[in-house]
C-alpha cells in the first residue's frame, strides 16, 4: 500500500497500527537521499569476516572453501528489507518517505514488491518465506515513477475534519479537558488556513494537547498561545504570521473573551 499525504498526518501510524492489528513486529526503513539496496537490504560483516580469515589461516584451510563460509548467512548483516524477507513469520515492513530516496531504490524495490525476492550476488536469490505486508510513505516531495505505483494499492490521507481530530486527541490525550481539547482542534482547523512554510499536523496537535494538559489547562487565551506556539509551529515566519493573524484565529475558535 503507498500512502501519500501532508506530513504529519497519520501515514506512519497506519504501519504501527496494521502491526498491532496483525499482533506482529514493524520493520521500518527510513528513506533519506542516497539511500542504495545495501543499506536497505544488507552488509556483509567485514570485521567478522577478517577476523574469521585470520584464525583459520593458521589452519591451512582451502582458499575456496574459506569463500564460501564468510560468505554466509553467518556473516551476513540483515537489514530492513531483508529482514522481512526471511522472517520467519508474516511481518509488516514500513518503507518510510520513499519519495525522499533517489529513483535507483525504486527500480530495487521493483523486484521485491512483484516477485518477493531479493538477490544478493554471493548467495543467489532469496525469496519470501512468507510475503510481508508493506507500507509505503510519501510526501510528494517528488513524482514516484508509474512502477511502483502500478505495484500499489494507493491511500490519500489529508488533515482531518474537526471531529475526527477531536477524537484522535481524546484517544491519544485522555487526561484532556474536553472544552480545551474542543479549543485545540478548533483553533488548528483554523491555523491550517494560513499560508505557512511548515503546516501543522495532527502530530502537533496531539504534542499541544499533551503539553497544555500537563499544565493542567481548561482553556485557551492569548497569551497561553502565545507562549506555546513552538509547539505547534517549526518555522519563524510562521510563528511571526500566526501571531499577526492570532486575534482573528482566536475570534474563530471562540475564544476572544479570554483574550488577556
Amino acid at each position: 500500500m503507498l500512502v501519500e499525504g501532508p506530513a504529519g498526518v497519520g501515514k506512519t501510524e497506519i504501519a504501527k497500527v496494521m502491526a498491532n492489528a496483525l499482533k506482529t513486529d514493524l520493520i521500518r526503513l527510513q528513506c533519506y537521499e542516497g539511500l542504495d539496496s545495501t543499506h536497505a537490504l544488507y552488509e556483509w560483516n567485514y570485521q567478522h569476516q577478517l577476523l574469521y580469515l585470520k584464525m583459520q589461516e593458521e589452519k591451512g584451510k582451502d582458499i575456496e572453501a574459506l569463500e564460501q563460509t564468510i560468505f554466509s548467512d553467518k556473516f551476513l548483516l540483515k537489514r530492513p528489507v531483508l529482514q522481512a524477507i526471511t522472517s520467519p513469520e508474516k511481518t509488516v515492513l514500513l518503507i518510510d518517505e520513499v519519495d525522499r530516496a533517489d529513483e535507483e531504490f525504486e527500480s530495487f524495490l521493483l523486484e521485491v514488491l512483484s516477485d518477493w525476492q531479493v538477490t544478493i550476488p554471493e548467495i543467489g536469490t532469496i525469496k519470501a518465506t512468507h510475503k510481508p505486508q508493506i507500507i509505503l510513505t510519501g510526501n510528494r516531495t517528488r513524482e514516484l515513477s508509474e512502477a511502483l505505483r502500478r505495484r500499489c494499492l494507493y491511500l490519500w490521507i489529508d488533515y482531518p475534519e474537526f471531529e475526527k481530530e477531536l477524537a484522535i486527541v481524546k484517544t491519544k490525550v485522555p487526561e484532556v479537558d474536553a472544552e480545551l481539547g474542543r479549543q485545540i482542534c478548533v483553533f488548528m482547523k483554523e491555523l491550517r488556513q494560513l499560508r505557512l512554510e511548515k503546516t501543522p499536523g495532527i502530530s502537533e496537535t496531539i504534542d499541544w494537547a499533551k503539553a497544555l494538559s500537563s499544565m493542567h489547562l481548561k482553556h485557551l487565551d492569548k497569551k497561553i498561545v502565545e507562549e506555546t506556539l513552538g509547539v505547534v509551529l517549526k518555522d519563524w515566519q510562521d510563528m511571526r504570521h500566526t501571531q499577526d493573524a492570532l486575534s482573528e484565529l482566536l475570534e474563530k475558535t471562540g475564544v476572544s473573551s479570554r483574550i488577556v
